[in-house]
């Protein structure tokens, strides 16, 4: 870790749209509790979850301080947008933060311009993933491009959670390679659950072979695929595909799935840690992904993965090791995956192993803890020493 000057505790800002269930809540519910408080004294400022969406801070941190915003969450509204962004002012003005840190896309085109105004020194943003591909058309993808690339002009530092990702994005001229660095989630390895107390809480059969599918019900994640492999593989006996998640395609998931005896709906879940002690296989499907917090939270608990070769997953999935990627829309390569893993029990033991060496060694929450403080303290310690040059440059020339 870098040292630094003593100095009273650094005012850090963060804004996320929206703390719904997922990779950036965690993250943040990490730093918001053990980046150490006397280097560091954090504000958390959010918007509304959707409704039919559960809020991650209500069923898994309802310790952490949040200051509600409206106006700040999903969707764009050109009304709400403008309330939200002036609030943002007004809060930042107030705190007057050494660092602002924006998390996903809509929190950081606000925060960011938010701070330009209220002339916070460092800026940093989160990319839990990117847009540039199966979110909008060719024209919405162009307009989010480009607001991104004005808005890495006044980026102090872009953190990005895989490589691949990263890389996408330096192509796309949305980050700067100089000014961006990778950080991979963090989490907390569960107290260890028994199997069949699991499946009893959660309603499934023990003795089935359980394959999860964890995530939003949303279409970028393509859950529709899962239900299909289920559906494929409705006349083995003894094996139950549960979808553990909700959102605005659960309706119609369900009705796709009518008639199956080996598809549950389980819906939100704040106990995730039984969910991945009740699988023996996680199945991701999705379209675009960052680094899915999903993988790596059941890889600790040694479980193996099915996932679609997306975003950075294969920094979490390594393929043949610890779980089989897949190419995305390949429904064949999908099923036969699947397949191969439901009925060989030795090779998703010895994938399951390997996941939970690699996750434990690789996506700690104390590494992610580390690796923000040991940035944080970089850039405050850029930005201390460009005041000092301003003011030396001042002195100078009021002297002459």
């Amino acid at each position: 870790m870098q040292t630094t000057a003593r100095h009273e505790p650094a005012r850090v800002v963060r804004i996320i749209a929206r703390t719904n269930v997922g990779g950036p809540s965690l993250q943040i519910t990490a730093l918001m509790r053990h980046l150490d408080r006397s280097r560091y004294e954090q504000h958390l400022l959010a918007g509304f979850v959707d409704e039919g969406e559960a809020d991650y801070l209500d069923l898994r941190a309802p310790d952490v301080a949040v200051t509600r915003v409206p106006g700040l969450g999903r969707g764009v509204k050109l009304t709400g947008d403008l309330r939200a962004f002036l609030t943002l002012v007004r809060h930042l003005r107030r705190l007057r933060p050494a660092i602002v840190h924006t998390h996903t896309a809509k929190a950081g085109t606000l925060g960011r311009f938010a701070s330009v105004v209220a002339r916070v020194p460092v800026r940093v943003h989160t990319f839990h993933g990117h847009v540039l591909t199966g979110y909008f058309g060719r024209a919405g993808t162009f307009a989010v491009v480009s607001i991104e690339r004005v808005l890495r002009l006044v980026t102090t530092h872009s953190v990005v959670v895989g490589a691949n990702v990263r890389s996408d994005l330096i192509a796309a001229h949305v980050v700067s390679a100089h000014r961006s660095s990778v950080i991979a989630p963090g989490v907390v390895k569960p107290a260890p659950i028994e199997r069949s107390a699991a499946r009893f809480e959660l309603g499934l059969q023990d003795g089935h072979t359980v394959v999860v599918f964890v995530g939003r019900l949303t279409a970028i994640k393509r859950a529709e695929r899962f239900v299909e492999v289920a559906r494929s593989l409705a006349g083995e006996p003894d094996i139950t595909f549960a979808v553990v998640g909700d959102g605005p395609l659960r309706a119609e998931l369900e009705a796709a799935g009518v008639g199956l005896d080996n598809l549950v709906f389980v819906g939100w879940r704040s106990d995730l840690a039984a969910v991945y002690a009740a699988a023996d296989l996680i199945v991701l499907t999705s379209d675009n992904e960052g680094m899915p917090v999903a993988l790596i939270e059941a890889a600790m608990q040694g479980v193996p993965a099915v996932s679609t070769r997306v975003g950075s997953v294969d920094q979490v999935v390594l393929d043949g090791e610890t779980g089989t990627l897949v190419a995305a829309g390949d429904a064949f390569q999908l099923l036969d995956a699947v397949t191969t893993l439901v009925h060989d029990g030795e090779l998703r033991d010895r994938f399951g192993r390997a996941a939970a060496v690699h996750a434990l060694a690789s996506f700690s929450e104390e590494r992610l803890v580390q690796d923000y403080d040991d940035l944080y303290a970089r850039l405050l310690d850029d930005s201390r020493s460009r005041e000092r040059g301003r003011r030396a440059s001042s002195a100078d020339e009021s002297v002459t």
